[in-house]
């Protein structure tokens, strides 16, 4: 019975794995050319942010417990808990975007 149920999750996943698409990543090179933008630091106040990077184009509330929220600006999203900068991630701009032919039949 056990082999039975191993060659059917085979039959099964074997045209899902003949289908699957690579993609390939190179580590440590993402993002590499925006690195160099300032941003809010792990720590800073809210009030630390402002006076650096000004005003963001948007808040997003806090959510949650302990609540966390975000900021976001052109290039960044800072996220807060309670007060403070928890972290600040860059905003992800693919350089090359093609857009793959649609198949009609």
């Amino acid at each position: 019975m056990f082999i039975v149920r191993i060659l059917a999750v085979l039959l099964l996943t074997c045209p899902i794995l003949a289908g699957a698409e690579v993609i390939v990543v190179p580590i440590a090179q993402q993002g590499s050319d925006i690195d160099h933008i300032a941003r809010p630091g792990k720590g800073t106040s809210k009030a630390g942010v402002l006076q650096q990077f000004g005003e963001p184009q948007q808040r997003i509330a806090a959510r949650g417990e302990p609540p966390i929220s975000s900021w976001k600006y052109a290039e960044f999203t800072v996220y807060f808990e309670y007060e403070h900068v928890i972290h600040s991630v860059l905003i992800h701009r693919p350089k090359n975007l093609t857009v793959a032919p649609v198949e009609t039949k």
